[in-house]
């Protein structure tokens, strides 16, 4: 029997029905996104259920694996408030760096780390507004659904493709061996409090430091290499199983093949989608470390000395020629190029995506700056040298540090959540272009795994320098995603227009060689 509708409601009937209408062809595209991720076969990345849209609540999903859920701030149709957006932009760029923010500045020099953070941001900032333009200037009627490694492929061909690719890799990797190392660290801290408290051990580091409640230590003084946990013990406790303890709990010699056990199965499976819903801790631990700074500050109060370009024993010169070193690890920590156009594409008010932008880079640049001046600042100088901060502030916090320790737990936990949508995410974007399938068998997956945890554990034995491994993954993908290809592509759009100026082609031919002198100077200082 037909539907009958009353005249007065056919408006309303059809607004309706364009609603639905809008909703699905949203959701279609999104559906696409997912499935342009892996095979037919893998079901991780189809449509999971934090994508599909309830009447009361929508799951945000990043594609650097952090989901958060969002109560009545989208408007029930699959868009996001700019308040989400700008949050979802903050949360997906605030990563591992911010541990190394101190020690950056404390290479570039107290003004000029201030005045790198605040030019980074700039330009980091203006490359990724290039990235997002990069796809409106494309001549087609659909690319709705495409990411700038699709932009590169269009304007590049298959070198575009498998360059992309290469540095994508680069960073997923750089990312998985950093955490390898922060985790192998943030472990061997916590078992050592662990055991230190249950068995009522009372110890003191045999490096510098403080005196009183808020204890802070230079771990590297003499050494240029990362200290072990050679302790002497002042009090109660059993000093043969105290040894045989560090003997059998170090944090190069042993700590990081612990992992291994957890890890390693963890990475193998099709669906590391379950991990997704623990990434709100990221959030949740930058939000502390704000917090502990911020105390440890109040009760450390302010060192500082200005030294324009004389060093001294306490303070370090307010320009130093180490500088690129901080610019390798913020060129990581503003890189957010290859996947935000994905994260702005379902703001609800298009013509916004430049300020949403601006702010987001905005209040990440303020997080970084904060955090790095706090620490540097309150570093207490004398009695410490400010060369004694470390490339992770949390070590200059000895394991008995509670603040610390609760710090280091969320981290922990954190990244072993993380890291397995990371391995995923490399495991899809690699394999999948070599055989076509995103899991052809167990034997190609073991082998990818192993290289990847094979080379973090390298690090966190040999080279547990994470401010270092930052920097040279920062430099060398954003080399390609941040300086070089958001520059060409620009630059070939407005030739193809006829719009090319020698003040653009000037500009954009500078930013290119600001990338590759970023790059190489990290491997001469």
């Amino acid at each position: 029997r037909p539907f009958h509708v009353e005249p007065t409601n056919i408006v309303s009937v059809n607004d309706d029905m364009q609603r639905v209408t809008d909703e699905a062809s949203a959701m279609n595209k999104r559906i696409h996104y997912y499935s342009r991720l892996t095979s037919p076969a893998d079901r991780a990345l189809i449509a999971p259920d934090h994508v599909l849209p309830a009447p009361d609540e929508i799951y945000v999903y990043s594609p650097l694996g952090t989901a958060f859920k969002v109560d009545s701030c989208t408007d029930g149709y699959g868009k996001n408030s700019s308040l989400v957006t700008i949050f979802m932009i903050w949360n997906t760029m605030m990563g591992t760096s911010i541990l190394s923010i101190p020690w950056g500045i404390k290479q570039a020099g107290f003004t000029s780390g201030i005045i790198l953070i605040l030019l980074m941001g700039i330009l980091t900032l203006y490359c990724c507004y290039r990235v997002v333009k990069s796809r409106q200037m494309i001549p087609l009627t659909d690319t709705s659904n495409w990411e700038f490694p699709d932009v590169c492929k269009y304007y590049f061909g298959s070198f575009g493709q498998w360059s992309s690719l290469l540095f994508s890799m680069v960073s997923l990797v750089g990312a998985m061996v950093v955490y390898w190392v922060l985790m192998s660290n943030f472990l061997f801290n916590t078992g050592k409090f662990i055991y230190n408290f249950v068995h009522e051990i009372n110890i003191t580091d045999i490096v510098p430091g403080t005196n009183g409640s808020n204890k802070v230590i230079c771990p590297s003084a003499g050494s240029d290499h990362p200290p072990q946990n050679r302790s002497m013990m002042f009090s109660s406790g059993n000093r043969t199983g105290f040894e045989l303890f560090e003997e059998w709990w170090d944090k190069s010699q042993t700590v990081p093949f612990y992992l291994i056990a957890v890890l390693l199965p963890l990475l193998n499976l099709k669906s590391p989608s379950f991990f997704a819903k623990f990434n709100v801790l990221g959030t949740v631990s930058v939000v502390y470390l704000v917090f502990l700074v911020t105390v440890k500050a109040a009760h450390l109060g302010i060192h500082l000395e200005f030294n324009w370009f004389t060093e001294n024993e306490f303070f370090v010169p307010e320009f130093r020629i180490l500088f690129p070193q901080l610019t390798g690890i913020l060129t990581l920590a503003f890189f957010i190029h290859n996947c935000v156009i994905t994260l702005l594409q379902n703001n609800r008010n298009q013509e916004n995506n430049v300020r949403d932008l601006s702010i987001a880079y905005f209040l990440v640049g303020l997080t970084y700056l904060y955090v790095g001046v706090i620490i540097f600042a309150s570093f207490p100088s004398p009695p410490l040298s400010k060369e004694c901060i470390e490339q992770n502030f949390l070590d200059n916090f000895p394991s008995d540090d509670i603040m610390s320790f609760v710090a280091r737990i969320f981290l922990l936990f954190q990244m072993m959540t993380v890291y397995p949508l990371l391995g995923y995410l490399a495991r899809v974007q690699l394999l999948r272009q070599f055989f076509g399938n995103a899991y052809p068998s167990l034997f190609h997956v073991l082998i990818l795994n192993l290289a990847i945890v094979g080379a973090g554990v390298a690090m966190a034995r040999f080279y547990p320098n994470i401010g270092g491994i930052i920097r040279y993954s920062g430099a060398t993908c954003g080399l390609a995603f941040v300086f070089v290809y958001p520059s060409l592509i620009y630059m070939i759009s407005l030739h193809r227009a006829g719009q090319l100026t020698w003040p653009a082609l000037i500009i954009h031919i500078f930013i290119i060689l600001l990338g590759l002198a970023n790059l190489i100077a990290q491997f001469l200082l």
